[in-house]
């Protein structure tokens, strides 16, 4: 249960979509300039550090979670990279999550990967705030609500079964800490 939640927390998260059309800027090319043409998922872009914890069948839990977000193949994707580490510095959680649009184009989703498990979940973007959901087994569902204002990130996710109150089981604050090139910057040398 902690590492499906925490999955879903860290974005959690997303998946490619097929080969882009031919390139006219470089991997790696700086972000765009004007607002018009900003990445929707800006907002995310950078290094943050705070706190992830919530409560499990075992028990509760709580760890110092990092994440690290940037664009990839011209914004075509965004990558997402989550850590939490216990109170000795030792990593308990890692995750890596891709978003992209939908094949159709007309929405986004987020393939996942964390401990053996991976899950493809649709994302309801609307301005600084995301919204998505994964099976919690039968007539279950966790949710995940995710706020950006400033830099401060904030992600909730209950747990929603039929007949039953929504229970909070996850809750990550984190600060913004600083920009970051990663993952497009640096690439390999060619010689």
């Amino acid at each position: 249960m902690i590492r499906t939640t925490l999955v879903a927390a860290t974005f959690a998260l997303f998946a490619a979509t097929g080969m882009a059309s031919a390139q006219t800027t470089p991997i790696g090319a700086p972000p765009p300039t004007s607002e018009a043409d900003a990445h929707p998922f800006e907002f995310l872009f950078g290094e943050w550090v705070g706190t992830a914890g919530g409560r499990t069948a075992a028990g509760p839990y709580e760890v110092t979670q990092t994440e690290r977000v940037g664009p990839m193949l011209n914004g075509d994707i965004v990558v997402v990279n989550g850590t939490g580490y216990d109170d000795e510095g030792v990593a308990k959680f890692q995750a890596l999550g891709i978003i992209s649009k939908t094949p159709d184009g007309a929405g986004w989703h987020m393939k996942s990967w964390s401990g053996g498990r991976q899950g493809t979940f649709p994302i309801e973007l609307d301005g600084t705030t995301y919204k998505w959901s994964l099976p919690a087994g039968p007539g279950a569902v966790m949710s995940y609500v995710a706020t950006v204002k400033g830099d401060q990130w904030e992600s909730i996710g209950t747990y929603n079964r039929d007949g039953m109150d929504p229970v909070e089981t996850f809750r990550m604050t984190l600060k913004r800490t600083g920009d970051t090139g990663w993952p497009a910057a640096s690439p390999v040398p060619t010689r």
